[in-house]
Protein backbone atom coordinates (compact mmCIF):
# COMPACT_ATOMS: atom_id res chain seq x y z
CA UNK A 1 0.00 0.00 0.00
CA UNK A 2 1.02 3.96 -0.23
CA UNK A 3 0.64 6.76 1.56
CA UNK A 4 -2.26 8.91 1.91
CA UNK A 5 -1.52 12.87 2.34
CA UNK A 6 -3.78 15.53 3.49
CA UNK A 7 -3.98 19.02 3.18
CA UNK A 8 -5.75 22.04 5.23
CA UNK A 9 -5.26 24.75 2.46
CA UNK A 10 -5.04 28.21 3.87
CA UNK A 11 -4.46 31.38 1.99
CA UNK A 12 -1.18 31.73 4.41
CA UNK A 13 -0.27 28.37 6.13
CA UNK A 14 -1.45 24.99 4.74
CA UNK A 15 -1.57 22.27 7.30
CA UNK A 16 -0.12 18.63 5.76
CA UNK A 17 -0.83 15.00 7.15
CA UNK A 18 0.24 11.66 6.17
CA UNK A 19 -0.58 8.16 7.12
CA UNK A 20 2.08 6.01 6.86
CA UNK A 21 2.27 3.23 4.42
CA UNK A 22 -0.22 0.36 5.85
CA UNK A 23 -2.51 3.65 6.17
CA UNK A 24 -3.24 2.62 9.49
CA UNK A 25 -2.40 5.69 11.83
CA UNK A 26 -2.23 9.37 10.58
CA UNK A 27 0.39 11.77 11.05
CA UNK A 28 0.77 15.89 11.14
CA UNK A 29 3.82 16.48 8.51
CA UNK A 30 4.60 19.92 8.81
CA UNK A 31 2.62 23.76 8.21
CA UNK A 32 4.16 25.36 5.24
CA UNK A 33 3.78 28.91 3.72
CA UNK A 34 1.49 28.06 1.13
CA UNK A 35 3.97 28.71 -1.84
CA UNK A 36 6.13 25.69 -0.48
CA UNK A 37 3.28 23.24 -0.25
CA UNK A 38 3.87 21.72 -4.08
CA UNK A 39 7.77 21.67 -3.81
CA UNK A 40 7.26 20.20 -0.38
CA UNK A 41 5.29 17.83 -2.00
CA UNK A 42 7.27 16.89 -4.94
CA UNK A 43 10.01 16.20 -2.28
CA UNK A 44 7.66 13.84 -0.18
CA UNK A 45 6.25 12.40 -3.23
CA UNK A 46 9.91 11.40 -4.72
CA UNK A 47 10.84 9.49 -1.42
CA UNK A 48 7.51 8.09 -0.19
CA UNK A 49 5.24 6.08 -2.45
CA UNK A 50 1.68 8.29 -2.36
CA UNK A 51 -1.71 7.21 -3.50
CA UNK A 52 -3.85 9.98 -2.90
CA UNK A 53 -3.90 13.78 -1.83
CA UNK A 54 -6.95 14.72 -0.16
CA UNK A 55 -7.72 18.38 -0.47
CA UNK A 56 -9.78 19.96 2.64
CA UNK A 57 -13.05 21.66 0.80
CA UNK A 58 -13.93 24.67 2.56
CA UNK A 59 -17.64 24.84 3.07
CA UNK A 60 -19.94 26.68 5.29
CA UNK A 61 -22.10 24.86 7.92
CA UNK A 62 -24.94 25.11 5.35
CA UNK A 63 -23.00 22.76 2.69
CA UNK A 64 -22.57 26.07 0.31
CA UNK A 65 -18.93 26.56 -0.66
CA UNK A 66 -16.76 29.14 1.50
CA UNK A 67 -15.50 32.31 0.34
CA UNK A 68 -11.93 30.59 -0.38
CA UNK A 69 -13.31 27.60 -2.21
CA UNK A 70 -12.54 29.07 -5.91
CA UNK A 71 -8.75 29.13 -4.21
CA UNK A 72 -8.79 25.76 -3.03
CA UNK A 73 -10.10 24.68 -6.58
CA UNK A 74 -7.49 26.18 -8.42
CA UNK A 75 -5.03 24.65 -6.02
CA UNK A 76 -6.28 20.89 -6.28
CA UNK A 77 -5.66 21.87 -10.47
CA UNK A 78 -1.91 22.50 -9.58
CA UNK A 79 -1.99 19.21 -7.76
CA UNK A 80 -3.27 17.15 -10.65
CA UNK A 81 -0.80 18.90 -13.00
CA UNK A 82 1.80 18.48 -11.00
CA UNK A 83 0.96 14.49 -9.63
CA UNK A 84 -1.21 13.30 -12.75
CA UNK A 85 -0.31 9.71 -11.23
CA UNK A 86 -1.98 10.48 -7.83
CA UNK A 87 -5.50 10.58 -7.32
CA UNK A 88 -6.33 13.76 -5.66
CA UNK A 89 -9.59 13.87 -3.67
CA UNK A 90 -11.13 16.86 -1.84
CA UNK A 91 -13.11 16.45 0.80
CA UNK A 92 -15.35 18.59 3.38
CA UNK A 93 -13.59 19.69 6.19
CA UNK A 94 -16.48 22.31 7.52
CA UNK A 95 -15.67 21.75 11.11
CA UNK A 96 -12.31 20.42 11.13
CA UNK A 97 -10.31 24.00 12.09
CA UNK A 98 -13.05 24.36 14.90
CA UNK A 99 -12.14 20.34 15.96
CA UNK A 100 -8.36 20.99 16.06
CA UNK A 101 -8.80 23.90 18.15
CA UNK A 102 -10.73 22.58 20.63
CA UNK A 103 -8.80 19.06 20.67
CA UNK A 104 -5.70 21.67 21.03
CA UNK A 105 -7.25 23.11 23.98
CA UNK A 106 -7.89 20.04 25.74
CA UNK A 107 -4.76 18.97 25.46
CA UNK A 108 -1.71 21.37 25.46
CA UNK A 109 -1.03 22.73 28.48
CA UNK A 110 0.51 26.04 28.22
CA UNK A 111 -1.77 28.52 26.59
CA UNK A 112 1.22 30.13 24.56
CA UNK A 113 1.62 26.73 22.24
CA UNK A 114 -2.16 26.63 22.26
CA UNK A 115 -2.00 29.75 20.07
CA UNK A 116 0.40 28.75 17.59
CA UNK A 117 -1.73 28.62 14.60
CA UNK A 118 0.62 26.28 12.76
CA UNK A 119 -0.61 23.66 15.06
CA UNK A 120 -4.14 24.09 14.22
CA UNK A 121 -3.12 23.64 10.40
CA UNK A 122 -1.31 20.88 11.04
CA UNK A 123 -4.03 19.39 13.35
CA UNK A 124 -6.69 20.53 10.91
CA UNK A 125 -5.12 18.29 8.21
CA UNK A 126 -5.03 15.24 10.50
CA UNK A 127 -8.64 15.35 11.21
CA UNK A 128 -9.36 15.74 7.87
CA UNK A 129 -7.14 12.52 6.59
CA UNK A 130 -8.69 10.63 9.95
CA UNK A 131 -12.56 11.67 8.15
CA UNK A 132 -11.33 11.02 5.15
CA UNK A 133 -10.27 7.40 5.64
CA UNK A 134 -13.36 6.69 8.25
CA UNK A 135 -15.79 7.47 4.78
CA UNK A 136 -13.87 5.94 2.15
CA UNK A 137 -11.24 3.81 3.65
CA UNK A 138 -11.61 -0.22 1.64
Amino acid sequence: MARVIAIDYGTKRTGIAATDPLQISVNGLDTLTTDEVIPFLEQYCAAEEVETIVVGEPRYPDGTPAKIHHLVVGFVRKLEKTFPDIKIDMHDERFSSKAAEKLILQAVPKQKKRRNKALVDKMAAILILQDYLNHYHY
